[in-house]
């Protein structure tokens, strides 16, 4: 899929921040230019790439995707001149941001968006020292920024409506969530809801109350599986039962009178401090921060994906991810007069972390799993999506042939092709191949006898006029090639 950006992404500031803003442009495709003054930032930059890039692979990578596409310059300036698009990560200091800011700005070309990773300092007090303030926009991103999609995007009292649209183009790019914040607030949205939780936890502890593992443990085993799903809100929604947030209100209203929380932040005496750092060193239990970044990591993968399936949060940010980089090389839908391929393929993709065993090898069950995702590629190629369903019919399948030779690591690249071997008014024969996306070499096969149904009585319907004239398309380019050896399936009349 094409980038938004015709340039480098240009990256100051190669904190962890700045090195997961590198990491997930280089894995989207893009170039990246990069400064940080520290004698050491290039190292550590590269360093930090390469551990994150375990993570960004098994989500999957863009066409062009390189960890080693990035350049160091000596300069902000030399970022900004260079770059189509400048995200900068420095140090939460007002003035050393604004410092930057105007060296970015005075460097930059007049199209460029210069963006702040700022977590809380309102973008009007970053524009002061700029010319061209009205391209300053906030773009909040959340740890690890590699991996997580939410980025807050904030604009000032000078930031003009096509510079934030153009920020949150080029952050859907990066295959991220950007939250627009209508509101210029200190701290924005997310961390102003984590910090009334930050200040609970501290207040906990320095009353004796709970452990930092306890209340860990108090998110993790509760709301925070919620939280990854829905947020509070339409969490307590649901907790209302049939009369959702008004019942809910009603019922626990009152107990917002209660002096149950302290908002504002106890005094960071010694003792807290000391109760802080030895809560959090039993509950890393002698892990290294690398490997409890990597556990993270790992972990956070998992529950995206998991998501997808449901298509709630971030799982239809992976879904999104997904079909960027796995590109086609035909179109999504036939096209009236374009010419049909023989044999088709309108589907590809990686090997994703749930689809291997424990040796890291694709699974019968997943190779079953993506063959349907490639017949489900063929019905959208025919015209039967969303809308098609909507009015009431579908194609299921009646009967499936599984072939499979070679078992794929996790992130080998797959490449699906699709033979139409028959089709009358009600049903559907195809047989897929799949194989290896750089090699060529062939994995498998899976042949599918689908039935046209209406979802109404669950009975087989006639097929609609718009998928049926396709399929004559198709059927023209493939009708006349040899069927398969393995095909083994019969279209009776």
């Amino acid at each position: 899929m094409d980038l938004v950006l015709d340039g480098p992404f240009g990256v100051v500031g190669g904190g962890v921040i700045g090195s997961g803003w590198a990491t997930r442009a280089l894995a989207r495709g893009y170039e990246v230019v990069a400064f940080d003054p520290a004698p050491d930032a290039e190292a550590r930059m590269l360093a930090a790439i390469e551990r994150a890039w375990v993570s960004v692979r098994k989500l999957g990578l863009h066409t062009g995707a390189d960890p080693h596409r990035i350049t160091f310059v000596g300069s902000a300036q030399a970022v900004a001149s260079r770059s189509s698009f400048v995200q900068e990560s420095v140090p939460e200091v007002v003035d050393l941001k604004r410092e930057v800011l105007a060296a970015l700005d005075a460097a930059a070309g007049p199209d460029t968006i210069i963006a702040s990773s700022t977590s809380g300092i309102r973008p009007t007090e970053l524009q002061g020292a700029m010319a061209q303030p009205e391209r300053l926009i906030v773009g909040h991103p959340f740890n690890p920024v590699y991996l997580l999609p939410l980025v807050e995007v904030v604009g000032g009292e000078a930031t003009t409506p096509a510079a934030l649209a153009q920020a949150e183009a080029v952050y859907e790019d990066l295959d991220m969530y950007p939250l627009r914040v209508r509101n210029e607030i200190d701290g924005f949205l997310s961390d102003r809801l984590q910090e009334a939780m930050w200040r609970e936890i501290l207040h906990l502890v320095a009353d004796g109350v709970a452990t930092t593992g306890e209340l860990d443990d108090a998110i993790v085993y509760g709301p925070g599986l919620r939280w990854a799903i829905m947020g509070t809100n339409l969490n307590f929604h649901l907790a209302g039962g049939d009369g959702g947030m008004r019942q809910m209100l009603e019922q626990f209203g009152p107990a917002l009178e209660w002096p149950w929380t302290k908002l504002a932040a106890p005094p960071l005496t010694d003792e807290l401090i000391d109760r802080m750092v030895t809560g959090t060193e039993a509950q890393s239990e002698g892990r290294t921060v690398a490997q409890l970044e990597r556990l993270r990591d790992d972990a956070l993968v998992a529950i995206m994906y998991a998501l997808r399936e449901s298509q709630l949060g971030a799982g239809q940010i992976v879904s999104r991810r997904g079909r960027r980089s796995a590109g086609r090389s035909t179109p999504a839908r036939w096209v009236p007069g374009a010419d049909v391929p023989m044999p088709l393929s309108v589907y590809q993709c990686r090997v994703e972390p749930d689809w291997v065993d424990a040796t890291g090898r694709m699974t019968a069950e997943a190779a079953a799993r993506a063959f349907a995702r490639a017949g489900d590629a063929l019905l959208r190629y025919v015209g039967v999506d969303e809308e098609y369903r909507a009015a009431g019919y579908y194609f299921r399948v009646a009967e499936s042939h599984l072939v499979f030779h070679r078992e794929p690591a996790t992130g080998a690249p797959l490449r699906f092709t699709t033979q139409l071997l028959g089709h009358d008014r009600r049903r559907l024969h195809v047989f897929h191949s799949m194989h290896h996306g750089d090699s060529g070499e062939r994995l498998g096969s899976n042949e599918q006898l689908f039935v046209h149904a209406d979802a109404a009585t669950g009975r087989s319907h006639p097929t609609l006029e718009g998928p049926r004239r396709v399929l004559d398309q198709i059927w023209q380019a493939h009708g006349p090639a040899p069927r398969p050896g393995r095909a083994v399936i019969t279209m009776t009349r």
